[in-house]
C-alpha cells in the first residue's frame, strides 16, 4: 500500500472544506503511518466522525479524541484460516486471526478461575498496530519507534502534557547570566570515560543477595575508622576515647550517628555508636549545648563533650567534615590566558512518559532540543521503562519490558546520530528491566554499531565520568529525598539541599545514610568497592523528585536537573558549560563550571 503523504491530506480536506494548518496536518500524517490508511481514508472517517458531533473542527484535541474514538476500535476484515498461517507471510489480518485465536484460549483458562478483585485481563497485542521486528528496524525517526500505540493498546498522547506552557523557560541559573551561547560543537573529540578506569569501575553485572550481617558490620567499621583518622590527623586529636567512658573531664570520641528506634531520628533520639576499637557501644547524646548541628543515621562524627556517668553523652562540640581534594592534573593546568573552547553538557532524568500514557512524546521532544542545540555530551539517567509507571504496574503493555528499552534506546542513538552528541547513559533502580540493587551494574547493550558504541558510554550508578578533565559525580538514586526525610538540624543557617550535598561531599559517599531507604536493595560490600568517593567532583549531579537547583557547595557544583516529566506535565533537564581543562588564577584552582541552568521542557 502507498504511504499517505502531507499534499495528498491536504487535497483531501479542500475537498471537503475543512480548515487545517501544519500542525494538524503532520498529526494526520502520523495517524496514517501508525494506522497503516491512506490520506484520502483518515480524511474520509474524520469527516465522519466531525460531522456526527457537529462539525467538530480539525484541531491537535479533536484529533487525539478521533484516534481514541475510532481509529483504536476500528475493526479488520476477517483473515484466512488459522492452519496456513504458517505457510506464508503474516499479514495484518492473518496476525489479527491469530491475535483472537490466543484471545480465546485465555478466555477459556479464565472461566476456571476466580478473577481476583480489580484485576484486569493483560492485553496480548495490539491488533491496531502489528510491527514485525523487521520493520521496526527500517524506522528511523524517533517519533515512529515510539509512536502513541506502541506499547500499550490504549496508549494516546498526554493532552496535559501537550497543553504544558513555559517551554524553554530557564527557572534555574549558576554563574555567567548573560552572555553564554547554549550552543555546542556536536562531534568534537571531547574524551568521555570513567574516572576509576576498568579495573576499579563497576562494568558488568554481578551476583548479589550472599552478604552476611558481619561482612555489613566490617564494611560500617571501616568507614568509622577512615573518617576518623582523617579527622583525627586534620584537627590534631592526640585520640579518640570510648563514648561510653565514665570521665568528669572534656573527651573526644568517635562514631556513627544512629536513631535509638524504627522511627525518624529527632534531637531527642540521637545515639552515637563507636567503632570497634572505642569499644561498640551505643551511647544517647545530649545535644542541648550544641548552638548549631545536622545530623542524619550512618553519618560519621567527632564530638567533644563529656559522659560523666557512662550513660549518656553531654557533647559541646562537633567537628565538621573535610571533604577530598579536587582532581587536578598537573600536565594539563592552565593560565586564565590559555583558555580553551567550552564544552556543553546537558543532562536530563527519566521518566520519560508522562504517568497517564506510555507515549515517549517528552523524550523526542528532547532528541529535538539536543539536534538544535548540539551539545558535546549528553548525560541520561533512568528511568527509561519506569516500574512506577500505571500501565507498567498493571502490565498493560504489549511488548516486554527489554524491547521497549531497546526501542527507546535505538531511538535516541539514532535521533542524535546527526548531531554527533557523545551519549552516556546512567541505569535507576526504578528501570524495571535492569537489576534492582546499589550500586547497579551498566546498561548491556550487545546490539549497538561499532560507530554508535564509539559515541556511546555505559555507567553504573553511581560513578564518577571524566569529561575533558572535569570530574563528574553521577547517582541516578534519590539521596536528596533520602537523606530529606532523615536528616535534623538546628542553627545551621544554610538551606537543606546545601546541607545535603555538603553531607556528601564530607562523608564520602554518594549514599551516606545508613540504614539505606527501604526502596535502596544495598550490597555493601560492592558499596564499599564503588560508592565511595575517591576525591570530589567538580560536579555533581544528583537528580531528585525534589525542586530542581544548581548551586556551590565547598567548590563543588551541585546540579538537580530535575525530572523530565512530573506527572502527567513536562518538566526540566539541565545544561552546562564547562572549562574542559583546569584553570588556576594566582596558582588556585578555579571552578571549571562557566555557567549552568535548569530549562523546561
Amino acid at each position: 500500500m502507498a504511504s499517505a503523504t502531507a499534499e495528498d491530506i491536504k487535497s483531501e480536506l479542500d475537498t471537503f472544506s475543512i480548515a487545517f494548518n501544519d500542525d494538524t496536518v503532520d498529526k494526520m500524517l502520523e495517524l496514517c503511518l501508525c494506522h497503516r490508511q491512506k490520506g484520502e481514508e483518515i480524511v474520509c472517517e474524520w469527516f465522519a466522525f466531525s460531522s456526527s458531533r457537529n462539525q467538530l473542527p480539525l484541531t491537535l484535541d479533536n484529533l487525539d479524541q478521533f484516534e481514541h474514538e475510532i481509529l483504536n476500535k476500528r475493526k479488520k476484515p476477517k483473515g484466512s484460516s488459522k492452519g496456513s498461517q504458517f505457510n506464508k507471510t503474516r499479514d495484518i489480518n492473518s496476525i489479527q486471526e491469530l491475535i483472537r485465536a490466543e484471545e480465546e484460549e485465555e478466555s477459556l483458562l479464565d472461566s476456571y478461575s476466580t478473577p481476583a478483585k480489580g484485576s484486569q485481563k493483560r492485553p496480548l497485542t495490539t491488533p491496531e498496530h502489528p510491527q514485525s521486528k523487521r520493520s521496526v528496524a527500517r524506522l528511523t525517526s524517533p517519533s515512529l519507534l515510539l509512536s502513541p500505540a506502541s506499547f500499550s493498546p490504549s496508549a494516546t498522547p498526554s493532552q496535559k502534557y501537550g497543553m504544558r506552557g513555559g517551554r524553554g523557560e530557564v527557572v534555574s541559573s549558576f554563574g555567567v547570566v548573560q552572555g553564554p551561547r547554549w550552543t555546542g560543537k556536536g562531534q568534537s573529540a571531547v574524551r568521555v570515560e570513567m574516572l576509576e578506569g576498568g579495573e576499579n569501575s563497576l562494568i558488568s553485572s554481578y551476583k548479589y543477595m550472599f552478604q552476611r550481617l558481619r561482612d555489613v558490620r566490617d564494611v560500617l567499621t571501616e568507614k568509622i575508622e577512615e573518617l576518623g583518622e582523617e579527622l583525627r590527623s586534620h584537627f590534631n586529636i592526640e585520640e579518640f576515647s570510648p563514648v561510653s567512658l565514665p570521665v568528669q573531664d572534656n573527651i573526644t570520641v568517635l562514631g556513627q550517628v544512629c536513631c535509638d528506634s524504627n522511627g525518624k531520628l529527632n534531637a531527642q533520639s540521637v545515639l552515637l555508636e563507636a567503632g570497634q576499637e572505642q569499644g561498640g557501644r551505643q551511647v544517647p547524646v545530649n545535644l542541648s549545648e550544641l548552638k548549631e548541628f545536622s545530623l542524619f543515621p550512618g553519618q560519621v562524627v567527632v564530638m567533644e563533650g563529656m559522659n560523666p556517668s557512662g550513660e549518656k553523652f553531654v557533647a559541646t562540640k562537633l567537628y565538621e567534615g573535610i571533604p577530598l581534594p579536587f582532581c587536578c592534573p598537573s600536565e594539563v593546568k592552565q593560565e586564565m590566558d590559555e583558555v580553551s573552547e567550552p564544552v556543553m553538557v546537558m543532562m536530563a532524568c527519566g521518566p520519560y512518559t508522562p504517568s497517564e500514557s506510555l507515549t515517549y512524546d517528552p523524550l523526542i521532544d528532547l532528541i529535538t532540543i539536543i539536534n538544535k542545540d548540539r551539545p558535546n555530551v549528553c548525560i541520561l539517567f533512568g528511568p527509561f521503562v519506569d516500574s512506577k509507571h500505571d500501565q507498567i504496574e498493571k502490565n498493560q503493555v504489549t511488548e516486554t519490558f527489554e524491547s521497549i528499552f531497546k526501542r527507546c534506546v535505538d531511538s535516541i542513538v539514532e535521533g542524535t546520530k546527526g548531531s554527533g552528541c557523545r551519549l552516556v547513559f546512567v541505569p535507576s533502580q526504578r528501570d524495571v528491566h535492569h537489576h534492582y540493587i546499589y550500586p547497579q551494574p551498566p546498561f548491556n547493550l550487545t546490539n549497538l554499531s561499532k560507530d554508535d558504541s564509539a559515541r556511546v558510554t555505559l555507567a553504573s550508578d553511581p560513578c564518577t565520568l571524566l569529561i575533558g578533565n572535569v570530574t563528574f559525580g553521577l547517582t541516578s538514586t534519590d539521596i536528596l529525598f533520602h537523606m530529606g526525610a532523615e536528616e535534623i538540624s538546628s542553627g545551621t543557617g544554610t538551606e537543606r539541599f546545601s546541607r545535603i550535598m555538603k553531607h556528601m561531599l564530607t562523608q564520602r559517599s554518594y549514599y551516606p545514610l545508613y540504614p539505606p531507604a527501604e526502596e535502596v536493595n544495598m550490597d555493601y560490600d560492592k558499596f564499599q568497592q564503588f560508592g565511595q568517593m575517591n576525591l570530589a567532583p567538580d560536579i555533581l549531579i544528583v537528580p531528585s523528585e525534589l525542586r530542581y537547583f544548581i548551586k556551590d557547595v565547598i567548590g563543588c557544583v551541585c546540579v538537580n536537573p530535575g525530572r523530565l516529566t512530573k506527572g502527567q506535565v513536562g518538566g526540566t533537564y539541565g545544561r552546562l558549560l564547562i572549562q574542559p581543562n583546569p584553570v588556576l588564577v594566582e596558582g588556585k584552582r578555579v571552578s571549571p563550571c562557566i555557567a549552568g541552568q535548569v530549562v523546561k521542557i
